[in-house]
Formats: structure tokens, C-alpha cells, sequence
């Protein structure tokens, strides 16, 4: 049985490793085999490991230890999987798992081992070393993948303001005035939204637009959504919601814009999920990092910027 154990383990091990490597390359099937590998490492070779070595031990005294060892587990490679998964709910799961194994696991370890006679202190040396590994890998982790999602935001950022020079130099007329003038609204409330969040971190505009890497804090959650609460009396994202939507009343009306304002809400952004109550585009701001929720508004403009463009 421990034999068997001891390969599952090993098998386990490699197909988290392999799916590591291919994740690292972007290849195809990484997130299956890295999902998998975790999954069957907490779920199956964990609780299989812990309870055959307490069957071998033949002893009660250290059930709370093994316990507090698979949840303590349990909790730290979710947490891990989310992270590298991208899935909603890792940076909950990962501020709870870093300090756990501290205020949890290691308290129930030094007083379950305090009972047995001539313990080797070597082990709760190696215990420590452990757990700091876990704690700096899971450190590191959050890290690179803020910094990763953090970089792609720069160059979407570049992108738009690329495609905008060039939608710029597209001529046209002025056929659908109102509609025009809808727009216009829209990009002077985008431009106002992202002119006080940028002179908040003391950057301007132009600064944005030329070296968005300027930004200090580009991972700060909900920062924008409390900068523009102080300055303006509603809530962030109200006055914009009322806008885009007042541009989709306004195709509506025309005729050759029928199958785009049916689209535009999932364009811009504004369909409410299932089961959410928040109105308007306040999670935009309240739930996104300060650099995605900059990049949201160089989208928002570069997408009404198209449709204008479009309709010349």
C-alpha cells in the first residue's frame, strides 16, 4: 500500500511539474494538467499519505496534528491553484493561506511534538524552513502574476492609443450628428475619469499615453473607484454608465445602427451578471486593479472612437 502511495505521489508530482513547464511556454493543456495534479495531490494522495502513516503509528496523540496538516494543505495549494489559474477569489484565498500555516499548523505542531519524549529538534527546524519556502514561493507567486497581467495591460494600452492616431486620420463626414454628439459626451466623461485618476498617482494624460510603466501603484484594487467617489457626489462609473447608455438610446433610433446597439452593451461592458446588484460600471472601478481600470477607459475611447469612425 505505502508503495503504491509513493508512486501516486510521484506521478502527481510530474504531471504538476510538466504542467508548470507548459504554462510557463503557453502551451496547450497546461491549465488541465496543472489543475489535475492538484487536485489529486489535496484530495486523493494527501488524506491516503497521512492516513496510512497514522494507521502505521498506531497512536491518537497526534490526530490534531494530521488534521491541521491536510487542512493546512488543503488551503495553501487551492489557494496556489487559483493564483495560477487565474480563477476569481485568488487573492482571498491566497492573503488567508500565507499566514495559516503560522497561526494554525505550527502552534498545533509545537504542542502536539512538546509531548513525545526525545524529539529530534531537526524536524521542527526542517517544519520552519518549510513553511517559509511555502511562504516566499506563494509571495512570489502573487507577484509574477500581477506583474504579468500588470505588463499585458501596458501594451493593450499602447494598442488602443495606436489605434486611435490612426482612427484619427480617417476621413468623414458628419452624418449622424446626434449620435456624434452622444459619443462626444462619452469620451469628455472618459477623458475627466482618467485625467483624476492619473493626476492622483501625479502623472498626467500624456504621461499615461508615452510610459503607462510610470504608474506606481498599478496593482492597487479599487483605488480608482475611491478616487473618483471623493470627486465626484455619485457613485464611480454612474455618470459614464448614464452616458454610454444615452449613446446606445441614440442608435437605437437609427435604423443602420440596430444590430450594433444591440451588441453595444456587451461592447462597453454594461450587462449586468446574474445575482448582482451593483448598477452601472462601479465593479468596473471598485474590483479591477488601478492599470486594468485605466486600460478599461483606453478601450471604452478607442471603441467609440470606432463606432464614430465607422459611421462617417
Amino acid at each position: 500500500m505505502k508503495q503504491k502511495i509513493y508512486i501516486l505521489g510521484l506521478i502527481t508530482l510530474l504531471v504538476v511539474l510538466l504542467g508548470l513547464i507548459f504554462k510557463l511556454n503557453h502551451w496547450p493543456a497546461a491549465g488541465i494538467m496543472i489543475s489535475t495534479g492538484i487536485i489529486t495531490f489535496v484530495l486523493v494522495f494527501l488524506p491516503l499519505a497521512l492516513a496510512n502513516h497514522y494507521k502505521a503509528e498506531g497512536s491518537r496523540i497526534n490526530l490534531p496534528l494530521y488534521i491541521v496538516t491536510y487542512l493546512t494543505s488543503l488551503v495553501v495549494f487551492t489557494s496556489m491553484l487559483f493564483k495560477i489559474m487565474h480563477w476569481p477569489g485568488a487573492g482571498i484565498l491566497l492573503i488567508v493561506s500565507l499566514p495559516l500555516p503560522y497561526v494554525v499548523f505550527l502552534p498545533v505542531y509545537l504542542i502536539v511534538t512538546s509531548k513525545i519524549r526525545n524529539f529530534n529538534i531537526y524536524n521542527t527546524v526542517f517544519i520552519l524552513m518549510l513553511l517559509v519556502f511555502i511562504s516566499v514561493f506563494s509571495a512570489l507567486l502573487a507577484l509574477n502574476v500581477s506583474k504579468n497581467r500588470i505588463d499585458d495591460s501596458y501594451f493593450l494600452s499602447k494598442s488602443y492609443n495606436n489605434a486611435e492616431t490612426l482612427i484619427a486620420d480617417i476621413p468623414g463626414g458628419n452624418r449622424y450628428s446626434g449620435l456624434n454628439l452622444k459619443i462626444d459626451e462619452a469620451l469628455q466623461i472618459i477623458n475627466d475619469y482618467q485625467e483624476k485618476i492619473l493626476n492622483s498617482e501625479g502623472l498626467t494624460t500624456e504621461r499615461w499615453e508615452s510610459d503607462a510603466g510610470s504608474l506606481a501603484r498599478p496593482d492597487a484594487r479599487g483605488r480608482a473607484a475611491n478616487i473618483l467617489l471623493k470627486a465626484e457626489e455619485e457613485s464611480a462609473g454612474e455618470r459614464l454608465s448614464r452616458s454610454l447608455r444615452s449613446v446606445i438610446t441614440e442608435m437605437e433610433n437609427i435604423p443602420a445602427c440596430k444590430e450594433l446597439a444591440a451588441a453595444a452593451p456587451a461592447i462597453f461592458n454594461l450587462e449586468e451578471s446574474a445575482g448582482i446588484e451593483e448598477k452601472g460600471l462601479y465593479r468596473m472601478f471598485a474590483d479591477n486593479s488601478l492599470s486594468w481600470t485605466l486600460i478599461y477607459l483606453d478601450g471604452l475611447g478607442t471603441n467609440l472612437k470606432m463606432i464614430r469612425a465607422t459611421l462617417k
